[in-house]
């Protein structure tokens, strides 16, 4: 399922999503600051492009929360809503369910970023 679903995915929506989050890491990278924040966002537009056989890890400490909320001011409100968006209209049909699963994993990681890992 991985790899045809890695498939079908980046057709159906993982395209965007990766773009979205490719996008905002740009935006963070303009400014030396937040380039730390953009290159956060670069790891994980790899996993909104393919996200099949990918587990997010979630921790942190201090520094992440801090983070996570600056993110969520800036820009994860956006990118979360755009995922569960997409996640709620491939959940209308069955064959859809599994391709909306990830899009929920993918919106949970864009509200708190910070702290997480891709496995």
């Amino acid at each position: 399922m991985g790899c045809l679903g890695n498939l079908i995915w980046f057709i159906f929506g993982g395209f965007w999503q990766g773009l979205l989050w490719t996008l905002a890491g740009i935006l963070w990278c303009i400014t030396i600051v937040g380039i730390p924040i953009g290159s956060q966002c670069f790891k994980f537009a790899s996993l909104a492009f393919f996200p099949f056989g990918k587990e997010i890890e979630y921790g942190g400490g201090t520094l992440s929360v801090l983070a996570n909320i600056l993110w969520l001011i800036l820009s994860g409100i956006p990118l979360a809503v755009s995922a569960a968006v997409n996640g709620l209209l491939l959940c209308v049909t069955i064959i859809g369910i599994p391709f909306g699963l990830q899009c929920f994993k993918i919106a949970k990681l864009a509200l708190m970023p910070f702290g997480a890992t891709v496995r």
